[in-house]
């Protein structure tokens, strides 16, 4: 769920099973994914996965680094995350977002060969895409709360607010 020029494009690691099946992306019970992204402002109320859509009305998208749906992110190889790495490049490229906002800071250090990224803004850019690393909102990721997530991924949303879209010169 993609478009030329978001705000923010959302980049999962990859599809768990429930997301597989459903074809909305976050779709586990368990995920705190769109409870976090409410609670951070990004969005005026709860979204179910099914209203996974409606981000698009806000500039916001949603991707994943790898494509293969797992029960587990831990059974993805390197090679995996290497592909989805430059896969994600050509489609940042192409797409332009201001913000790829990578969730999970282990996928992000996989997938763009970075063993030192941690959580927030990163120094490097795809283009003139700025990244910021967000914690995994994957219920499996006891590290942070909810509400701990809900202010990272606020400090984005501030960032992505303050941010003046690009005018073209002429």
């Amino acid at each position: 769920m993609v478009a030329d020029g978001l705000r923010v494009l959302f980049c999962g690691i990859n599809p768990g099973l429930m997301t597989a099946a459903t074809g909305h992306h976050f779709a586990r019970p368990g995920n705190r994914f769109w409870p976090v992204l409410h609670l951070s402002g990004f969005t005026p109320r709860l979204l179910r996965p099914a209203e996974q859509q409606e981000l698009l009305s806000y500039g916001l998208g949603i991707t994943n680094v790898v494509a293969r749906p797992t029960a587990r992110a831990d059974e993805l190889g390197a090679e995996e995350y290497a592909e989805g790495g430059r896969l994600l490049t050509a489609k940042v490229t192409r797409l332009k977002p201001r913000w790829l906002a990578v969730v999970g800071v282990t996928a992000y250090r996989a997938a763009f060969a970075d063993r030192t990224a941690r959580i927030g803004p990163q120094q490097s850019t795809i283009g003139d895409t700025r990244i910021w690393v967000l914690p995994n909102p994957s219920g499996l990721n006891a590290h942070w709360t909810a509400a701990t997530m809900a202010q990272e991924y606020a400090r984005l949303r501030e960032a992505a607010d303050g941010d003046v879209p690009r005018r073209p010169f002429g």
